[in-house]
Order: C-alpha cells, then sequence, then structure tokens
C-alpha cells in the first residue's frame, strides 16, 4: 500500500478540490491525476523558442503600425484659426458686482471699450448691477434664459481675507456662472477676479497686468459665430 501511496503521489500533478468519489480519472485520498498529455511532435530549443517569439511580436507591431498609418493619410494637419472681425447687431448683457467697485468698475469700462471698437451698439448692452460676486450666477441664468443675448459677461472681484468666506464666494460664484450656462444655453462668461490681495486685484483691472474685462468681452464676442472669421492653415 505504502508503494502504491508513492508511486500514485510521485504521478499527481493537481491537487484536486472535489470531493471524493468526483474525479474521473483517479481517486486515492481526495488527489485527482491529470490525463497526460501527448508530447510535441518538434522540440525546439530554448533559443530557437526566443526567436520564434521575438518574430511574432515584431509581426504584430508591424502590423499595428499600418493599421495606424491607414487613419493619418494627410499631406498636413490643418489649424483652424478664428478672429473676431464685427460684433454688430448683437446684443450682450454685463452682470457687475457692486463690492470692491474700485476693481469691477475698471473692469466693465474695460469691457465696453472693447464692445465699441467691434461695432457693438450702445443700444444692444444693458448692463446689470448686483450686491457682489456671489449673486452674479443667479441673475445671470435669468438674463441668459430672455433670450434677448447672445451672450452674457459676468464681472466681479473676491479678495482673500482673514477667514474661509473667500473661498465660500469665490468657489459658489465659479460654479454659479457655469450652471447658469449649461441651464440657459446662452454662455455666461467668467469675468471674476479672485485674488490674493488688493493690488492683484488692480493689476489686472487696467494695472501692469492688463485688463481681465477686455479678456472678457473679447471671448464673448467669439462665441457668437457671426463675429468670427474662420481662417485655415496648413502645417507640415
Amino acid at each position: 500500500m505504502a508503494s502504491a501511496a508513492s508511486a500514485s503521489s510521485t504521478r499527481c500533478l493537481v491537487r484536486s478540490r472535489l470531493p471524493l468519489g468526483e474525479c474521473q480519472h483517479h481517486r486515492n485520498n481526495g488527489i485527482a491525476l491529470l490525463p497526460q498529455l501527448p508530447k510535441p511532435l518538434i522540440s525546439l530549443s530554448s533559443s530557437s523558442k526566443a526567436a520564434a517569439i521575438a518574430i511574432a511580436i515584431s509581426t504584430a507591431t508591424a502590423s499595428e503600425r499600418k493599421e495606424r498609418s491607414s487613419f493619418a493619410r494627410t499631406a498636413a494637419v490643418r489649424h483652424l484659426v478664428g478672429s473676431v472681425t464685427t460684433a454688430h447687431g448683437l446684443r450682450f448683457a454685463v452682470v457687475v458686482a457692486r463690492f470692491n467697485e474700485i476693481v469691477t468698475k475698471p473692469l466693465l469700462e474695460g469691457a465696453l471699450t472693447t464692445f465699441n471698437n467691434y461695432s457693438v451698439q450702445e443700444e444692444d448692452i444693458d448692463v446689470v448691477w448686483v450686491p457682489g460676486s456671489f449673486e452674479i450666477g443667479v441673475v445671470a441664468q435669468r438674463l441668459g434664459s430672455s433670450g434677448r443675448y447672445h451672450a452674457v459677461l459676468c464681472i466681479g472681484a473676491v479678495i482673500r481675507g482673514d477667514t474661509t468666506h473667500y473661498d465660500a464666494v469665490a468657489n459658489s460664484a465659479a460654479s454659479g456662472v457655469l450652471s447658469a450656462g449649461l441651464k440657459s444655453d446662452v454662455p455666461c462668461i467668467f469675468g471674476v477676479l479672485t485674488c490674493d490681495n488688493m493690488e492683484q486685484a488692480l493689476n489686472r483691472a487696467g494695472g501692469k497686468s492688463g485688463n481681465k474685462g477686455v479678456e472678457t468681452a473679447l471671448t464673448a464676442c467669439y462665441w457668437c459665430p457671426r463675429s468670427v472669421s474662420i481662417s485655415t492653415h496648413k502645417k507640415i
């Protein structure tokens, strides 16, 4: 019996998880024997196997490259570049926060000057003042949903203080403007400055860092297809 058990254990390849009596090949103390597999007709050395694997990999790589190249058979990549020509006949609304008016007023003036430079009529611009940047999103959504405007500018300034109030207002202003654009299906342009101090804000309201109100107005014009001229450039 001991010799039979020893012979069985030497021929065992896999220990079965099946209970006794369920293995079709062998039953001996819960051990199942796998059937012997036929030997390969051709025996390859380790170097031959490595060469065969390398050939298979290179063939697959070449096939993948050929497949990729079929998607990019163009002489050059096209670059579409837009530039604002005129915004005549377009209507815009501007929502401006009164809080930090020393900053928001120059931003508004920059936006209005830009509209004038691109032939927007004064009667086609409505300016709505709100208490602070927190209230901008609600009013912007109402204006966008009215169907009277091609885009709504949102101008404000939030300056960091000693408490976390800055974070609450800045985050609410950003999410409010985004939500207003999505719900009204009219572009609501985010022109709210979020700065660490008053110096940073003034620099971005006509100071050495430019005027973000100008950029906000230009962005609003870009959103209106009638005011943009598209040119195509091909670059190799």
